[in-house]
């Protein structure tokens, strides 16, 4: 495994086929600003990750991306055309699973389908799809409150998947779950990257979860955050994941990610 680096500032530009182009983005609360001069390309059909402190913004840049907020200045263009607000070629995948308690895990996610005009049963095939891609066969009829954190965010993933949007936007999706849940639905999370060729971009705050599940990651500095490094952890993903997590590249990129964040905190 190799890995690649390099500052922001000292990249040429390079044209890549992106999905999402940030460009010149800067955020302020009141007297906080929040973020500043963000430039980034998120490559179509690859996993992003945005990693950095706590506080850093990561949530807030995907939100801008994702039209739920609104930068102070700069731009966000989606398949190349400037987004004011949200879209259906974005969906949003919420850390606290943002599900309706009153509806079944069909209704939930089929929902996006049903703001759209389609008609039950198309949606419902849809839903009984993707219900079945996230491993929730047989739970169809159930509620929220009958399930537990982990099949709620389960939910929340084939919903975001139902509405076969371009870009799929994940805050933390894994953070409400045990450690052994985690690693399934990284793995989980993987597969779906690699039958869906959808663009997802990724927020966490673990390294070793960036490394394992990103084609590339942006290393956002503390507040007001920049983009300090681009990491693209090059992976032999055709070893078991036990083995992907022994290999000693992956160990040196989490020690090397660490000491990026290090640097850039202090």
């Amino acid at each position: 495994m190799t890995v690649s680096t390099a500052s922001i500032d000292a990249m040429p530009r390079i044209q890549t086929d992106s999905a999402v182009e940030v460009r010149s983005i800067c955020k302020t609360y009141g007297e906080v600003e929040a973020l500043r001069l963000i430039d980034l390309d998120f490559p179509r059909g690859k996993l992003t990750t945005l990693l950095g402190p706590s506080g850093c913004g990561k949530t807030t840049l995907l939100k801008i991306i994702a039209g739920l907020v609104e930068p102070t200045s700069g731009e966000v263009r989606v398949n190349g055309k400037i987004i004011t607000g949200p879209g259906p070629e974005r969906a949003f995948v919420f850390q606290d699973f943002a599900l309706m308690p009153w509806a079944t895990v069909m209704r939930n996610v089929a929902f996006g389908l049903e703001l759209k005009g389609m008609g039950k049963a198309e949606r419902q095939s849809i839903a009984r799809h993707y219900i079945a891609e996230v491993g929730l066969t047989g739970f169809e009829d159930k509620y929220p409150h009958e399930l537990s954190g982990g099949m709620r965010q389960r939910v929340g993933l084939a919903r975001a998947f139902a509405v076969n949007a371009d870009v799929l936007l994940l805050d933390e999706p894994f953070s409400a779950v045990d450690e052994q849940n985690r690693r399934k639905f990284q793995e989980d999370l993987l597969q779906l990257v690699e039958k869906e060729r959808k663009t997802f971009i990724f927020v966490t705050h673990s390294i070793e979860e960036a490394v394992y599940v990103s084609d590339r990651i942006v290393l956002l500095s503390r507040r007001p955050s920049r983009v300090a490094q681009i990491i693209e952890p090059r992976i032999d993903r055709t070893v078991s994941p036990d083995a992907i997590r022994r290999d000693q590249g992956y160990l040196d990129t989490v020690e090397e990610i660490w000491q990026g964040l290090k640097h850039y905190v202090d």
